[in-house]
């Protein structure tokens, strides 16, 4: 059973389409990573899985249940972006009031706590005002708001938001910790090398649409387009490989080639071969997911 699931989801704000038939299914234990530009539409969806809107139309089931069911929600954390703590409590017991908020209880609570704290890495800070904390120690302990009463899915809106890079890996650490325990996590993030990293599958949300879909390595490889380093002269041979490909382009140690097919690939290896030019290493050649997301939805931005 999926543990989340979107059919053909729509959401209009009067004359805005904010979602127009999102389908998307997550299961147990994946890193699945929402990216889009603003006003797309990943807040939205989030907001709808957790009952904040409702659905023009369309289904929205979490954990086998319709979104806002109570029993679904109590398996739930969050952590929305741009959150805000009263800032006269301490990590400790900001950590403390959410918790009980979340039905955990007090002997749990002692224990969890410091567990939480060292987690995301601000274990010694804990007792300190959240005022004199950093952006970065701020949205740690959020994420350990959203984990302190043990949930099974997890909604993480730009979680590495203004963390520095330490505390990104760290972060980072604690997610793929997460997905070995068996949990969920739903992620809305711009650091797309962040997303890179860590995500099982990616969707690409644009003007309320999902336009592309998949696993890192379905969307990043760039098909037909390989890096072969060679040995041996190969310098003379540039007219006659320019001759047996789509494109080619000298680059240190070896040649870029587009090909048409593997079949045609294989000639050149075996030409190569033939006039004593050594394959030493070939790679098919990927995209980052930065350069994906600019070819589906473009720079301009969409407001917020």
């Amino acid at each position: 059973m999926p543990v989340i699931e979107l059919r053909s989801l729509v959401k209009h704000y009067r004359n805005v389409h904010a979602l127009q038939g999102v389908s998307i299914t997550v299961e147990k234990g994946e890193i699945y990573s929402l990216l889009g530009k603003n006003g797309a539409g990943k807040t939205t969806i989030v907001k709808i899985l957790l009952s904040i809107v409702r659905a023009t139309s369309g289904e929205a089931i979490l954990l086998g249940r319709p979104a806002g069911h109570v029993e679904s929600r109590r398996k739930v954390g969050y952590l929305p972006e741009d959150h805000r703590f009263p800032d006269y409590h301490t990590g400790w017991s900001a950590l403390d009031y959410y918790a009980a908020l979340s039905g955990v209880s007090g002997a749990e609570r002692r224990s969890r706590i410091p567990e939480m704290l060292r987690l995301v890495g601000i274990e010694e800070s804990g007792r300190r005002k959240i005022r004199t904390y950093s952006k970065g120690m701020k949205q740690r302990l959020g994420l350990a708001q959203a984990m302190i009463h043990e949930p099974d899915v997890l909604f993480l809106d730009e979680p590495t938001d203004g963390v520095d890079p330490v505390g990104r890996k760290q972060i980072r650490d604690v997610l793929v910790h997460l997905k070995s325990q068996g949990k969920t996590i739903f992620l809305n993030s711009h650091l797309l090398s962040e997303v890179e990293l860590i995500s099982d599958r990616v969707g690409i949300l644009e003007l309320g649409k999902l336009r592309r879909e998949g696993t890192v390595a379905e969307m990043t490889v760039e098909k037909d387009i390989y890096e072969l380093r060679l040995e041996g002269a190969f310098d003379a041979l540039m007219p006659e490989i320019a001759r047996r490909v789509r494109g080619v382009r000298r680059i240190a140690g070896g040649v870029e080639v587009d090909v048409e097919n593997a079949e045609k690939l294989n000639a050149l290896v075996d030409y190569l071969r033939a006039n004593r030019v050594a394959l030493v290493g070939m790679t098919r050649k990927r995209q980052s997911l930065e350069d994906v997301f600019i070819q589906e939805v473009g720079v301009a931005g969409q407001g917020a």
